[in-house]
């Protein structure tokens, strides 16, 4: 598996939330549902995304896909000037600035929600609720806001999700689910390869510009010695490397391929192993259900159920057994 593609599959949606928002002018949401994840695909119309700091406000017109990594609130209006008029809380539970409940009133029908079904404004909504839904290592990949443009990538999953949204058949959440998953990763692929014109913290005000989207590490994939231990990594994670191996094996010395690798990788290499131990893990945890821990944390490299559990809840503030009971609760 290539760098990039261990990256992308760090999406993994288990139940995850989406519908169809039709709205007419003038209309705008604060968001500030926590969500770790947020896809949204305008359909027709517009729509600008503001925050509360003073960066500027980024337009979505037909065709453009937004995403937008949480937790910190943020608003989606009709124009930036436009004051909330519906907050979105955890849970996805929608109330007026005041606090009435919405519900009732805004349900349009399946997975479709607004105040019109012919309002001039349809965006698709698609959000990650739980952060072992998206790998830690995919989100700190991300800005807090890219916008890629409509006319910049071609993708058939866009219309089969506009198809999918509002019908109620036998396993759709199953099937929105890895349509979310495909959505997220033709958008981010496109984007991390520079094929859109998506900015970082808005349109014409982020770090747009190409290849200089993808991490240092990703870029650090093409250099002939990081590059090569970043794929011994990736192929055998749960080999017992130590930087002098992983040097013999590049054909450097152990300092050398330390200093170079922490220099193109932004960290040094066994920070980077471990996070790739702990994110294979969590994926282990989240999708085979009946693997013990003991048997996990063999697979990505700990001696013990003890010492990956030690590390996890280290590095991600949850114990790995907290962390499946998460999942489990939405499946």
């Amino acid at each position: 598996m290539d760098t990039l593609a261990g990256l992308l599959d760090g999406a993994r949606a288990r139940g995850a939330f989406l519908l169809r928002a039709m709205l007419t002018s003038p209309w705008s949401l604060r968001i500030q549902d926590r969500a770790p994840l947020t896809v949204v695909a305008q359909w027709r119309g517009e729509a600008w995304f503001s925050f509360d700091d003073a960066s500027p406000p980024a337009r979505l017109g037909p065709g453009d896909v937004a995403v937008v990594r949480g937790p910190d609130p943020y608003t989606v209006a009709d124009h930036p000037s436009t004051p909330p008029r519906v907050v979105i809380h955890p849970g996805q539970r929608c109330a007026t600035p005041d606090g009435v409940d919405l519900h009732d009133v805004m349900g349009l029908g399946v997975r479709t929600w607004g105040d019109a079904l012919d309002g001039e404004t349809v965006m698709l909504v698609g959000t990650y609720q739980l952060d072992g839904e998206v790998s830690r290592r995919l989100l700190d990949a991300l800005p807090r806001l890219l916008v890629l443009a409509g006319d910049s990538w071609d993708s058939p999953v866009l219309s089969l999700l506009a198809d999918e949204i509002p019908r109620d058949r036998p396993g759709q959440d199953a099937v929105l689910d890895r349509l979310l998953d495909l959505l997220l990763i033709d958008v981010l692929r496109a984007w991390f390869t520079g094929g859109g014109d998506g900015d970082g913290d808005g349109r014409g005000g982020g770090d747009g510009g190409g290849a200089g989207r993808e991490p240092s590490w990703l870029r650090a994939h093409t250099d002939p010695v990081v590059g090569r231990a970043m794929r011994l990594l990736h192929n055998n994670p749960g080999h017992p490397w130590t930087v002098a191996t992983l040097a013999a094996h590049t054909g450097v010395s152990r300092a050398a391929l330390a200093r170079r690798f922490t220099d193109l990788v932004g960290e040094p290499p066994m920070t980077y192993l471990t996070g790739l131990r702990l994110d294979l893990a969590a994926t282990l945890l989240r999708d085979e259900r009946g693997v013990t821990l003991e048997a996990v944390a063999r697979r990505v490299g700990y001696g013990s159920a003890f010492a990956l559990s030690s590390a996890f809840k280290r590095v991600r503030g949850v114990s790995p057994a907290e962390h499946r009971a998460r999942l489990s609760g939405v499946a």
